[in-house]
């Protein structure tokens, strides 16, 4: 699942806000970045995290994990390329990177692993057809 096929890029401007006093963004913003890269793979596949949680699936992060390796600035444009890295029978782990669109340069890599569970908080196996959808990865066009 690792073929360009199966990634998924969110472009984001770095607002202001996302800045620290030394004009670099501050480090709990990547993680955000990542979920707008995760929400946005899971609807490129076909739905909605909206439409999956109407179906009585969720989605709870239970790791995260962040490397930084330079810095973003305000008004960067900065891309997320979000793929799945493992699916399993409870969980699916995703894998992200964060590059600075101008120069390509690598700005942070991260992943965060997410387990499916009942509306009433217990672990469950994913539906079939999420497993399904995530596997397939986003369509095309």
């Amino acid at each position: 699942m690792s073929t360009m096929e199966h990634e998924t890029h969110s472009d984001l401007r770095v607002r202001y806000a996302e800045t620290d006093q030394m004009g670099v963004v501050y480090h709990a913003n990547y993680l955000v970045w990542c979920e707008v890269g995760r929400t946005d793979f899971i609807r490129r596949c076909g739905m909605s995290y909206a439409e999956m949680e109407e179906q009585g699936v969720r989605l709870a992060v239970v790791g995260a994990e962040l490397r930084l390796h330079a810095s973003a600035r305000y008004d960067d444009l900065v891309r997320v390329t979000t793929r799945v890295a493992s699916l399993r029978s409870r969980a699916v782990e995703f894998a992200y990177e964060i590059t600075r669109v101008a120069d390509g340069a690598r700005i942070a890599t991260a992943s965060t692993t997410l387990v499916s569970t009942s509306v009433d908080g217990r672990t469950v196996s994913l539906a079939p057809e999420i497993r399904a959808l995530l596997q397939r990865g986003p369509l095309v066009g």
